[in-house]
Order: structure tokens, then C-alpha cells, then sequence
């Protein structure tokens, strides 16, 4: 398939291209290389994948030097004009929407950014979906969007009606956008709610790079709600073979959906909704044992009540998921932290 991935300089993105090139299919990254963080970082994973900086930052369509069917083009989703060009010269068979402003607490310093790439560019690919229309749109949703539920694991089933971020809001918005653009349009899409998405090539603002940061260089740790909070960290090659297998399995709408009651998760459009972590949660103060053994260093740890716009555990419910897809994690947590440790002392030279 002739696929398009935006966010293909971010640490799913480029993990998901990687995924796909290998498949043999042809694939166009997109990314606006940001300076959220370190865009160093995210040179360096387009250099993997045979794309050179100096070409990019000349804004012009890259070629890979390594892979035949890899290329990447640097644009912004908000660039209405140059997006509509992208769609009408390519083609796309497949849409896989990684793109978007990350962040839980950089929300509160800076929402305007996530109103400019969450939202208006999300309505960007919708609408160029709908005038070049695509098999399947596969976009990132966030477990973040259970916002207060307290119900255990977080299903699909539940509502998810009171977010407690901009970010959390902006990617439940994402949702109800492509609902819609489904129903009226015919837009089969699916979206994927991640769950702490972790391992090699991860970004700066995440826990496990900056405890691995910090206990290296000797500095304390912040550790939130008192190491209490437990979170469903999920490896980054078991999201990606899911999204890989969600790309080819467009939905088709359900026959049997009622709207009283309503199933949040499905419709009779062609829209789908799916957990996508390890069904797993793990204790903070536990995963950062796991981090102190491999390291074979203790850390610092500065101890912090919860911060705004956090909550207390997360813990997804992917029953549906693996019936469908036949989706399976099989890296647990002590694997996927060495993972991550033996990229980071290779990258870094720690």
C-alpha cells in the first residue's frame, strides 16, 4: 500500500515507518520537526531511516539513501494549501495519523499549540481524506482521555467525558471529528488510545528517559504522588505491531449498534474505537527498581504529591483488541527497560 505517516520523525512515527518499510510497502513520512524537544533526537531517528538532515531543513520531498520506498517530507498539518497538494499528488491509500502536540502538563503552559496540531490539523487530514478519499484512517487517541473515570481497566465501553488536560481534551475532540466525517463521508477510522508508550528512541519528556538521565548523572528524581501512581507501560515494538495490523483492517460499521444505549467504541459508520497497551499496570516505585537494578544504580528519589492534569492509574482493557486483530504484548517490563537502557548508553555513550 501506498501509506502516509504523520509524526514520522517522533518516537512512534519513526518506529511505525520502520515497521512498514520493512513490509515492503511505499510510505511518505510526514513531521514538522518541532522544537518541543531535542530535534536532534529526531534527525537522528530520520538518519536510520535514510533521510538527510540538510535536505530536510531545505523543506524540499527527501528520497531515503537507504530504503527505495522511503520518503519524508517536512510541513506543518496546519499548512492548509501545501497539505491539499501532498494529498492530491500521492494518492494515498492509507492514512496512519501519529502526528500531534504531546504533552500532558506542557498543555497548561502552552495550549494554543496543541488547538493549532491536535485539532485544526487534525481537521486538516479529515478533510483531505474526504476530498482524496483513503481505505482507512488510522489516527493516535490517548489513554489520557479517561480523564476522571475510576472504573478499572479503562474500557472502550466507558464514557470519557471529563478530561483533565487540553491534550486529553483535544485528542477526545480528535475522536468525535472522525466520527463524524465517518458517518457523513463514509471515512473508515479507527482510533487507537496509547497507553505509556516506552523503549528505544523514546522521547526526553517521558519517566523512563528522564530517571535513566538523572540516576546516570547523579541528580534526584521527581517522583509523583509518592511512586504511588500506577501506569500500563506499554513497549513500543507491541504498539507498533498493532498498528501495523489495525492499518489493515479498516472498519466496516456495525449493523447491530443502537443508539439506546449508545456504544462508544463502534457505530454504524465505518469508525472504530480500541485500547491499545499492555493490560498490565505497574506501581511507579516498582518500575523504577527495575530502572536502579539494570543501571546497577540507586536513585534520588524526591518524593511529590500529583501534579495537575495527572491521574492516579491507568490500566487499559484490550479484550476487543485481541479479538479482533489477535493482538498479544509479549515484552514485559524488565525487557523493555533494558531495552531502552542499551539505547540509551549507545546513543548517548554512557
Amino acid at each position: 500500500m501506498k501509506i502516509l505517516v504523520t509524526g514520522a520523525a517522533g518516537f512512534i512515527g519513526f518506529h511505525t515507518v520502520s515497521r512498514l518499510i520493512e513490509r515492503g510497502d511505499e510510505v511518505l513520512g510526514l513531521d514538522s520537526v518541532n522544537t518541543y524537544y531535542d530535534i536532534n533526537l529526531k534527525y537522528s531517528r530520520l538518519a536510520e531511516s535514510g533521510i538527510a538532515r540538510e535536505e530536510v531543513e531545505h523543506g524540499v520531498l527527501v528520497s531515503s539513501n537507504r530504503f527505495q520506498n522511503y520518503r519524508f517530507v517536512r510541513l506543518c498539518l496546519e499548512e492548509r494549501d501545501a497539505l491539499i497538494s501532498l494529498f492530491e499528488r500521492e494518492k494515498f491509500d492509507v492514512v496512519c495519523h501519529l502526528a500531534a502536540q504531546a504533552g500532558v502538563r506542557y498543555s497548561l503552559e502552552n495550549p494554543h499549540a496543541y488547538i493549532d496540531a491536535n485539532v485544526v490539523g487534525f481537521m486538516n487530514i479529515l478533510e483531505n481524506c474526504r476530498r482524496f478519499p483513503v481505505r482507512h484512517l488510522v489516527y493516535a487517541s490517548s489513554s489520557s482521555v479517561y480523564g476522571l473515570n475510576e472504573t478499572m481497566p479503562f474500557s472502550t465501553a466507558h464514557p470519557v467525558d471529563h478530561p483533565i488536560s487540553l491534550y486529553a481534551a483535544t485528542k477526545r475532540a480528535n475522536e468525535l471529528m472522525a466520527h463524524t466525517y465517518s458517518y457523513l463521508y463514509g471515512i473508515p477510522s479507527t482510533g487507537l488510545r496509547f497507553f505509556t508508550v516506552y523503549g528505544p528512541w523514546g522521547r526526553p519528556d517521558m519517566a523512563l528517559f528522564l530517571y535513566t538521565k538523572a540516576i546516570l548523572e547523579g541528580r534526584p528524581i521527581n517522583v509523583y504522588n509518592y511512586g504511588e501512581m500506577r501506569r500500563d507501560f506499554t513497549y513500543v515494538d507491541d504498539i507498533v505491531a498493532g498498528v501495523v495490523r489495525i492499518l489493515d483492517h479498516p472498519p466496516s460499521g456495525s449493523p447491530a449498534w443502537r443508539g439506546a444505549p449508545p456504544d462508544p467504541a463502534s457505530s454504524p459508520a465505518p469508525y472504530r474505537i480500541y485500547n491499545m497497551g499492555s493490560g498490565t499496570p505497574v506501581r511507579l516505585s516498582d518500575f523504577i527498581d527495575v530502572i536502579e537494578e539494570i543501571l546497577g544504580k540507586k536513585a534520588q528519589r524526591n518524593l511529590l504529591p500529583m501534579q495537575p492534569g495527572d491521574v492516579p492509574a491507568t490500566w487499559a482493557d484490550i479484550a476487543d483488541l485481541a479479538r479482533d486483530i489477535g493482538y498479544c504484548p509479549t515484552v514485559g517490563i524488565k525487557e523493555g527497560i533494558t531495552r531502552f537502557i542499551e539505547w540509551y548508553r549507545a546513543y548517548y555513550r554512557r
